[in-house]
């Protein structure tokens, strides 16, 4: 199994429009964030984590031909405004491409992208998908894959982590995890984190945030994801950091 970060950035990307802070302008390619996303990949399988306003940019550079659906860890823009772009992966597969989630994300998603997941008078130029409801720390599998969604608060709103395997977990967009979620990743072989910037955010982990929580959850490798302009050029932040963990960067891949 493996994991590409797709994107590590925050909703508005780095470099932020019309910034001129410098790692807006640095030409460092580990400080240019697309919106985050990721890829798991096992044998010939692939699910995708969010599908974020960037998301054709990154099928394309990730070569991405065929996808066994689509996790989503909560509704805001930045995580689900590229749905439409599937439409090249559903025409190839001819198959509705499952996509998973809360309850209260997939009506959104309804609502918003009506035409995809309408059964009746179907535009014959969209996509189909398969929705399929998660609920948090109940088990599914995926084609072989062990997949644990996790609860998160993102603020005051319930969202999803993702577990795979007993080995790796994703989370993005936490301000605070549930004892519970804590627990089921104790001593994980890899964990992704949020960690937005330095200041105190109402939504999000800052830096020290995160560290603290990796902490507690002591996992043998942590990557941090979901970060802003205002963390830091890539080179300075990385020499900061504990051994056991890194800052993410787009087109970053680790085996796990």
């Amino acid at each position: 199994m493996k994991i590409t970060l797709l994107g590590t950035g925050t909703s508005q990307g780095v470099p932020v429009i019309g910034c001129d802070c410098e790692v807006c302008q640095s030409t460092d390619p580990k400080d240019k964030r697309l919106r985050s996303s990721a890829i798991v990949e096992w044998g010939s399988h692939r699910l995708i984590i969010d599908s974020g306003t960037d998301f054709r940019t990154q099928m394309l550079r990730e070569k991405v031909r065929q996808i066994d659906g689509i996790l989503f860890t909560h509704e805001h823009a930045d995580h689900t405004a590229g749905l439409d772009d599937i439409r090249p992966l559903y025409f190839r597969q001819k198959k509705p491409i499952p996509v998973y989630g809360l309850k209260r994300v997939l009506a959104d998603l309804q609502q918003r992208f009506h035409y995809i997941f309408t059964k009746e008078n179907r535009y014959p130029g969209a996509p189909e998908v398969q929705s399929i409801e998660l609920i948090p720390f109940q088990k599914i599998r995926i084609n072989g894959l062990k997949l644990t969604p996790l609860a998160v608060m993102h603020g005051n709103l319930p969202i999803l982590g993702y577990k795979f395997n007993d080995k790796l977990a994703y989370i993005t967009d936490a301000k605070s995890l549930p004892d519970e979620t804590i627990s089921e990743i104790q001593h994980i072989d890899l964990l992704i984190l949020n960690a937005l910037h330095h200041k105190k955010h109402k939504m999000h982990f800052n830096l020290r945030e995160a560290l603290d929580t990796i902490e507690k959850i002591k996992p043998v490798k942590a990557v941090l994801t979901h970060i802003s302009h205002d963390m830091g050029l890539y080179e300075n932040i990385q020499n900061l950091l504990p051994a056991n963990v890194s800052l993410g960067y787009d087109g970053l891949t680790i085996q796990v």
